[in-house]
């Protein structure tokens, strides 16, 4: 899409870039020791911990890639929600209070708390760099999309503005100033969201949103054509110029004055048409066309409308403002277009097209239109979104920059209350979000090319100021997030590699210094990723770091807290176990299939998600090496441990 900048959404962007460098300085006067760097002297109140726990894990994927997901798949996108909530239970259960007494400063110190295994060391620093590059791939990606609406700038400009400023806040603070970013930044989205859906449920549901990519309603052509032994020979005032059939979809390219465009051929059982597409041709050349023109031109639209409102039995233009259930149940009764994505060679260049799908709001509202588990299921399908699930649920306890965050309280039961706090705050955020995305699927709002840019497009269409504070606001959860995983990342290195690893003994002044430098390096790396996964959706992205996390490190945990004969070469051969065919599976899946320009189809495997192998590989190892390899060391029994 075409953006332009926006000079209200410039000086809001400014204001709060400023604000997050004013604290990283602020705190970086007070940050003396490794202890105050990597876990904030364990002083944070365990209110504001809450909220900046909220923050951390509000990152890009939940507001930006579920809002999407929502808006282009509907209740399937908010299952992503479901499963990143639920496991904050698992968090609130199993982990919060008996890690916090096992702990220093990071995920490696508590697995590492009954022994003094340098196997445990060295698996686990691993383990939590491949957890946090994998969840920054996302948040960079994030970035490069916040920053093209807001500053007029290129993606790869964005991830390297988001990386910049990262540095400064890490290398400044470590994880104080982390922690107030992400406790400003995780109220605000919270609030802004709020205002975000009372701007929806006031506005309703009609048939002809603004489409904010032209100066007015764009109304799609719609062909009669001469059709011949099944095919189109002559449209009035257009040339035929070819016809592709895809699965069970005909696709018609005609010109016009020198343009050419695709059409969608729909046929029916008296006559046919020929609906308008939005396409995108990567021609051999090197150029971008967009419907048939540069991308200057501004054929390329905005989309997301309804075909049909019903309230009460009849069909009406607008509704008028809504309550929330009022809402849900008109969608549910009415019709949405959807814009499905297909892609295919016209002979040298490469097309991506868009075609308009009208989709029964009931459709819409259940699970079904990307994970296919009822109708159209296939065993792959099944075992994805099984997979998916088990993931998303599993994974937040594994995560080492939310493990990390049990270190910033002085006590277990304020590690407790926090994630009370984080849980009632992260759910009501996700309730939000359905209403985001359902708005943006039928307000005209979205970029087609970045499923990402929904809820922020959304707050435009309701004004420059709401969109420029969200923007702005969306790109400080971005900074949050991203922060927190370099400390945790950071830590890893010169701490858990450097010092204890590799028994360097480092002074404390000489740890924070290497925690720094390692800084710096992992915010290069994040910035180079987040350029190469430009526009993937975010959430699925997030979604392969929590598969990663689960496997890895979730059975070590659990095994380390609740099963006495666990040794350190069972949670080490977990952790390796768990990484390594996470990342296989991740590698060889269809999505990666395609970046290395292979035919998804045609990968060895169909699963996107590992979680269903590799969770349950990582649970064996533990549990059959710890019986093979009985523990060597012990400082105390679990029952010491965690109190």
């Amino acid at each position: 899409m075409i953006y332009e900048i926006s000079y209200t959404a410039l000086v809001f962007f400014f204001i709060f870039v400023g604000l997050v460098i004013g604290l990283s300085f602020y705190f970086g006067r007070k940050t003396r020791s490794s202890s105050s760097y990597y876990a904030a002297g364990g002083q944070i109140h365990w209110g504001v911990n809450g909220i900046a726990f909220a923050g951390d894990y509000l990152s890009a994927a939940s507001f930006l890639g579920i809002c999407g997901m929502i808006a282009v798949s509907g209740f399937d996108g908010f299952l992503y929600a479901i499963g990143f909530l639920g496991g904050w239970i698992v968090a609130l259960f199993l982990i919060a209070e008996p890690f916090k007494r096992l702990g220093k400063y990071t995920f490696t110190d508590a697995l590492n708390a009954k022994f003094n295994s340098r196997a445990i060391t060295l698996s686990a620093s691993v383990s939590t760099l491949i957890v946090s590059v994998f969840y920054l791939i996302p948040q960079m990606v994030g970035a490069g999309d916040l920053v093209m609406p807001l500053l007029g700038m290129p993606h790869w400009a964005g991830v390297l503005l988001v990386g910049a400023i990262v540095i400064v806040i890490v290398a400044s603070a470590g994880m104080a100033s982390t922690t107030y970013v992400q406790f400003l930044k995780g109220g605000l989205l919270i609030v802004l969201s709020l205002v975000l859906t009372f701007f929806i449920l006031k506005n309703g549901l009609t048939l002809t949103p603004d489409f904010k990519g032209n100066s007015s309603h764009y109304t799609f052509m719609e062909l009669t054509p001469q059709v011949e032994d099944d095919k189109v020979v002559a449209v009035p005032d257009w040339n035929v110029i070819a016809q592709q059939v895809i699965g069970d979809k005909t696709f018609v390219k005609l010109s016009q004055n020198g343009i050419e465009r695709w059409f969608d051929w729909e046929r029916g059982h008296d006559s046919s048409l020929l609906k308008e597409a939005l396409t995108v041709t990567q021609q051999a050349n090197g150029q971008t066309l967009y419907n048939g023109e540069p991308k200057e031109n501004r054929r390329f639209y905005q989309v997301g409308h309804m075909s049909k409102i019903v309230v009460n039995g009849r069909e009406v233009e607008q509704t008028g403002p809504l309550s929330p259930f009022e809402f849900l149940s008109t969608l549910q009764k009415s019709e949405i277009v959807r814009f499905l994505q297909v892609k295919f060679p016209d002979g040298a260049d490469q097309v991506s097209l868009y075609y308009q799908e009208p989709t029964a709001g009931a459709s819409f509202m259940l699970p079904g239109l990307k994970y296919k588990i009822g109708r159209d299921a296939n065993l792959w399908s099944k075992l994805d979104f099984i997979s998916l699930m088990l993931a998303l649920f599993l994974g937040t306890a594994a995560l080492p920059h939310i493990l990390i965050r049990y270190y910033t309280v002085k006590t277990p039961r304020d590690a407790r209350k926090s994630t009370i706090l984080a849980i009632a705050a992260i759910g009501g955020f996700y309730i939000l979000t359905l209403f985001m995305g359902l708005g943006s699927a039928v307000n005209g709002v979205l970029d087609l090319e970045s499923s990402n840019m929904a809820a922020p497009l959304l707050a435009r269409a309701f004004g420059a100021v709401l969109f420029s504070i969200i923007s702005a606001v969306a790109f400080a959860t971005v900074l949050g997030t991203v922060a927190g995983l370099i400390v945790a990342s950071s830590g890893a290195i010169a701490h858990d590699f450097i010092d204890v690893y590799l028994k360097k003994n480092l002074s404390d002044d000489r740890k924070v210094k290497l925690g720094k430098i390692a800084a710096f390096v992992v915010g290069i790396f994040a910035i180079l990723l987040g350029m190469a996964f430009k526009g993937i959706n975010v959430s699925f992205l997030v979604g392969w770091a929590f598969a990663i996390a689960a496997s890895a490190n979730l059975p070590a945990i659990l095994f380390l807290l609740f099963w006495k004969k666990t040794s350190e070469t069972g949670i080490a051969a977990s952790i390796i176990v768990g990484i390594v065919s996470s990342l296989i599976i991740i590698l060889t899946s269809p999505t990666m299939w395609d970046k290395y320009g292979l035919d998804p189809e045609s990968a060895i495997h169909q699963l996107e998600n590992p979680a269903l192998i590799s969770f349950p590989l990582a649970v064996l190892t533990v549990y059959l090496v710890s019986l093979r390899c009985p523990r060597r060391s012990s400082n105390a029994d679990i029952e010491n441990s965690t109190g």
